[in-house]
């Protein structure tokens, strides 16, 4: 069951009256939905604004995942998704999506808003290993939102014994610890 804060086109309203209400000042853009312009945009309704994407097989990451979590103020432009399912699923061919086919484990996952996203230490560790001025930003601001985050998110990498990357992320992750340390 999604919120009753979101509305999706075809769902209560149709694309027209969605529209309508948007131009009335009644409802304001949320992810994949909307939401009323009065609403506290919180992690579960951006989590339930992507439903229609990510369903019961897929769960959030990357950028994704740290907007869900707070760290971005806008959605990315293309949303990174994952198995949160042991089995094979059919990747979503749409363009607005990136499909990553490895699952994620689910120890790695939390439930926000009736969907799965990454938790903050695996979305921080996956950002640190892409190399990429969005992802630096991100990482940067999600390490910010939470004390200790980063080297949660390292030894989350060392418990890891193989993955892409993980050289650069060790490295990224512990500089962004070191400047949290010389902010306090």
């Amino acid at each position: 069951m999604g919120s009753p804060f979101l509305y999706f086109a075809d769902d209560r309203l149709s694309p027209a009256e969605l529209s309508a209400a948007c131009l009335d000042g009644h409802l304001v853009g949320l992810g994949d939905a909307y939401l009323p312009a009065d609403a506290v945009e919180t992690a579960a309704l951006r989590a339930g604004s992507l439903r229609g994407i990510l369903g019961e097989t897929l769960a959030a990451t990357h950028l994704s995942a740290a907007w869900i979590h707070g760290a971005l103020a806008e959605p990315p432009a293309r949303h990174t998704v994952q198995r949160a399912v042991t089995r094979r699923v059919h990747a979503p061919l749409a363009p607005r999506i990136v499909y990553r086919d490895p699952a994620v484990d689910h120890a790695d996952l939390v439930r926000i808003g009736g969907v799965a996203v990454t938790s903050a230490v695996r979305t921080l560790a996956d950002l640190a290993r892409v190399a990429d001025a969005a992802h630096d930003r991100a990482a940067a601001l999600l390490a910010a939102e939470v004390d200790g985050l980063a080297l949660r998110a390292v030894a989350w990498l060392d418990d890891r014994a193989s993955l892409p990357h993980k050289r650069r992320a060790r490295q990224r992750l512990i500089a962004l610890a070191a400047t949290a340390v010389r902010m306090t």
